[in-house]
């Protein structure tokens, strides 16, 4: 029986013993809150993980609120990042080590014993004290006390907000592999990098594909001896301990105006932003936009990205595309990071085109342009209906305002008689209106008339709106531009399924002849 459980009258005994998970802070004691420092205290067990060479974070931490009348139960992993033997591996290793350590902290809880397991920072982020809780928790009654977390620290030190306003905060831990951390990183507005260490190399080249290299700070040891803050670009690799993360602070503007862009080596980005809203950006797509300085395009797009702090929005009439690019190229040659948003992919009937026309020109040939790829409207169309696009197809645009018709009506013929699956795009708007039905009746000369048609609206939109109607039927009325069309091939099917769901899909084997 421990000092303090002998002043404690015997009826007031537990049956068991409470368990504490007690987050320590970042490192100076002094950050340790006033209820982990009395919990400390009155412990009866103090337990607390370390290495093979015995040296604990943790306790040097807590060392001055230890009364000297508790036991202490040193918690040894067998393995930190060295190679096992174990049948099960490293994990195996790792579950068997925690299966005994909870074996023995039972055992003074069994007993009415009071245990404190120490963790730095805060006990439920990546701490060492949840694989304690997993397998405790539910047998006796628990309490975790937070703590300041490494993510605090750094930003405390470093003296700059994490995040403000509606930027979100991700933390990944640089154990990823450089294609995930380049990823993540890319699509995140602020972040820190944890477990940095021998991840350091692959951490840094993923911030700088990511084009963030710049903006990363890299904090040390905050609030321990041997504190250290400064760029990450100038950090030596051989250098970085455990005990280190990777910060890319708030992008909202300081008090203080920034500095001016000034004439010097701007960009062009041309952005796919996918059919509709966040849902369809992909991680590089969210990079680029949160990287740009100007952001250029279609009112409508523009409207689809969220406002951040310090960019400026340029928008624009849907039939100005090259005077749009132009206008881009010009902001680059003055020092910008221009965005040009487009919606789908860049590359079809869009955006893409458009700038890479107007920089293939002398005046603009130096600006560097990028072409980040989104999901196309015919894609996301094909989804919602099944896999219409299944085998070979061809993409055609309806509008006759940037070729003739006939030139049209010959493309269209033409992948009518290979018998390829059509999707068609701009089928239709205010000013044009018979496109669809003179489409309708040219295919209906070489596909039945039970054929499927695809009608897609809006996809990923809040006015979506998926059907599925036979070649004969198809309505030019029901056809907007904001409508996709997905004409099948002589071998595409409509099968009705469960719920009376209609899929739609065209075989990948073509029959022989």
């Amino acid at each position: 029986m421990t000092e303090q459980q002998a002043d404690r009258p015997a009826t007031d005994l537990p049956a068991v013993g409470r368990l504490y998970g007690v987050g320590l802070g970042p490192g100076d004691p002094s950050l340790v809150t006033v209820r982990a420092a009395e919990l400390i205290g009155k412990a009866d067990v103090v337990a607390y993980h370390s290495a093979r060479h015995g040296r604990s974070i943790a306790r040097s931490i807590a060392e001055r609120y230890l009364t000297g009348g508790q036991v202490e139960e040193k918690l040894v992993y067998p393995i930190t990042v060295e190679t096992t033997d174990h049948p099960g591996g490293y994990r195996g290793a790792l579950d068997d080590f925690y299966e005994e350590a909870a074996a023995r902290l039972a055992a003074h809880l069994d007993a009415g014993r009071d245990v404190v397991v120490l963790a730095e920072g805060d006990p439920f982020f990546y701490g060492s004290y949840q694989h304690m809780h997993k397998r405790l928790a539910h047998r006796y009654p628990t309490e975790v006390v937070p703590g300041v977390t490494s993510i605090s620290a750094a930003a405390a030190r470093l003296g700059q907000p994490l995040t403000e306003a509606e930027e979100t905060l991700t933390v990944i831990p640089g154990t990823l592999p450089e294609e995930e951390l380049t990823a993540r990183i890319a699509s995140a507005d602020s972040a820190v990098i944890m477990k940095l260490g021998r991840t350091f190399p692959a951490v840094r080249s993923a911030l700088e594909r990511a084009g963030r290299l710049a903006d990363a700070q890299y904090v040390e040891r905050a609030f321990m001896p041997g504190e250290r803050t400064l760029p990450l670009a100038e950090v030596d690799a051989d250098t970085v301990p455990y005990f280190s993360v990777a910060v890319l602070p708030s992008k909202v503007a300081p008090l203080e105006p920034a500095a001016p862009v000034t004439d010097g080596p701007g960009s062009v980005t041309v952005i796919g932003t996918g059919p509709a809203g966040p849902l369809w950006l992909t991680p590089e797509a969210r990079g680029a936009l949160a990287a740009a300085t100007d952001l250029v395009g279609y009112t409508t797009y523009l409207d689809r990205v969220p406002v951040r702090p310090g960019q400026e929005r340029h928008g624009s009439d849907n039939k100005v595309e090259s005077e749009r690019a132009e206008f881009a190229l010009d902001l680059a040659r003055r020092g910008h990071r221009v965005a040009v948003v487009s919606s789908g992919d860049p590359g079809v009937f869009a955006m893409a085109t458009a700038v890479l026309e107007v920089a293939c020109e002398d005046a603009y040939r130096d600006v560097p342009v990028r072409i980040v790829p989104g999901m196309t409207a015919a894609h996301a169309a094909a989804s919602r209906a099944g896999a219409p696009l299944g085998h070979d197809y061809a993409v055609v645009s309806l509008s006759d305002r940037l070729k003739p018709w006939d030139v049209v009506a010959k493309r269209l013929r033409l992948a009518a008689e290979a018998d390829l699956v059509l999707a068609l795009y701009n089928p239709g708007s205010q000013s044009r209106t018979v496109q669809v039905g003179l489409a309708r009746d040219l295919l209906l000369e070489y596909r039945a008339p039970e054929t499927p048609v695809v009608m897609a609206r809006d996809v990923g939109g809040p006015t979506e709106r998926v059907r599925t109607v036979r070649l004969a039927e198809l309505d030019p009325a029901q056809v907007d531009m904001r409508t996709i069309l997905l004409i099948g091939s002589s071998q595409t099917r409509a099968v009705e399924r469960g719920n009376d769901t209609e899929v739609v899909w065209t075989p990948r084997r073509y029959p022989e002849a």
